[in-house]
């Protein structure tokens, strides 16, 4: 499977691109006018679908936070979290979105003229951090700013892993010497390089993390030259980095093996596949285009007898995501598009039958054989039955 082409992106010299936004709000100042920043709307009114290029992209839309009473905060917030940031990056030092919360707090606390910018909680201080990568154009870990988030547990008898070190150093894992256990990279933007010692078959992301490893344990990555990957429900920009890396670099149809229902395929098959809307500026490196729709299908249901479960309309959970998949079939630009009309049909299907159908199902076929599950996904797989 030809892998897309994608623009390489050009390293920017961030603390430079800092000082120079500092110093243009101080100058607008000093000339007694009022300092705006104007970031990326990061939204899905904002967001465009093509299927050439296979991933969300930010549209023309801004927002610009211009200084006045209300956004006077706002402003000052970004410059006191820009300089916690810069100084991370000039002497080489990492942290999380939690950890930067509490060094704001801590400066705060050590000079009483920062009280005004003090935060209340944590996603007061991260809505800032966000809102200066999509002012800057760079992703988060350039500013050394890290998700206390996984890359999806992986297993494969055939994969091999290097790793650039942050101190330049090569790290080599063979997955197949892990035994039973996973490997598991962190997000971070570190160099993995890929290679396959015999040409795979396929590689299956798995919704189910338990599920995951229930296809492990029981042989799977040993009777097929394959590499599994649990997704831990909707997935992290780890996990979606991690899919998207190996996209690029082995050659071999990516698969998706989910429940059917509307959350599963609008808040995690479309996030792997094509990003989010709050993430448009960084979907280009954390989204996997060419995974396909494996299942559960509505055809699977009636092929294999499937059990299902009823949505309710008592259930307000359940009722929430039927009207979210009727709002996705008018506004997002992903099921809109005519590629993706098999992948709309299907939230049509579910908002229609009002039934969810969980991955696990596939173990109901035949509960004696405990390789039933991932014959399924094989004939699956060889008989084209996927989106």
């Amino acid at each position: 499977m030809a892998t897309m082409n994608r623009v390489k992106r050009i390293k920017k010299d961030i603390p430079k691109e800092a000082r120079e936004i500092a110093n243009k709000m101080l100058s607008d100042l000093e000339k007694a006018k009022r300092p705006t920043l104007t970031a990326i709307k990061c939204s899905l009114d904002n967001s465009i679908y093509n299927s050439k290029v296979g991933y969300l992209t930010p549209g023309k839309k801004m927002v610009t936070t211009e200084l006045n009473v209300s956004s006077v905060q706002k402003l000052a917030r970004v410059v006191f979290l820009l300089e916690i940031l810069i100084r991370n990056i000039e002497i080489d030092s990492v942290n999380t979105k939690r950890e930067i919360y509490y060094m704001a707090k801590g400066l705060v606390k050590s000079d009483k003229k920062l009280k005004p910018l003090d935060f209340d909680d944590q996603p007061e201080s991260d809505a800032i951090i966000d809102f200066i990568c999509d002012l800057m154009e760079v992703y988060r870990e350039e500013m050394n700013c890290f998700a206390n988030d996984r890359g999806g547990q992986t297993y494969s008898q055939h994969l091999v892993v290097q790793e650039t070190l942050a101190d330049g150093e090569i790290a080599t894992v063979d997955l197949s010497t892990l035994g039973t256990s996973p490997f598991q990279p962190k997000n971070k933007p570190q160099v993995f390089k890929l290679k396959a010692k015999k040409k795979m078959d396929f590689v299956l992301v798995v919704e189910s993390e338990g599920t995951a490893n229930t296809l492990v344990a029981n042989g799977m990555t040993k009777r097929h030259k394959c590499v599994v990957v649990g997704a831990q429900g909707v997935p992290s920009n780890a996990v979606r980095g991690w899919v998207r890396t190996i996209q690029n670099q082995i050659n071999t149809p990516i698969f998706f093996f989910g429940d059917l229902d509307a959350y599963t395929l609008q808040n995690i098959y479309r996030t792997l596949k094509a990003g989010s809307a709050a993430s448009l500026i960084r979907n280009s490196d954390f989204s996997a285009p060419e995974v396909h729709f494996l299942g559960v299908l509505p055809e699977d249901v009636k092929k294999y007898d499937l059990h299902c479960y009823d949505v309710k309309s008592s259930d307000p959970k359940e009722m929430r995501s039927l009207k979210k998949a009727k709002d996705a079939l008018s506004n997002d630009p992903f099921f809109a598009d005519r590629k993706n009309k098999k992948l709309a049909n299907i939230l049509n299907w579910l908002i229609k039958e009002k039934v969810r159908c969980e991955q696990q199902a596939f173990f109901s076929v035949d509960p004696k054989d405990p390789h039933m599950c991932e014959k399924i996904i094989v004939e699956k797989i060889k008989a084209g039955s996927f989106i």
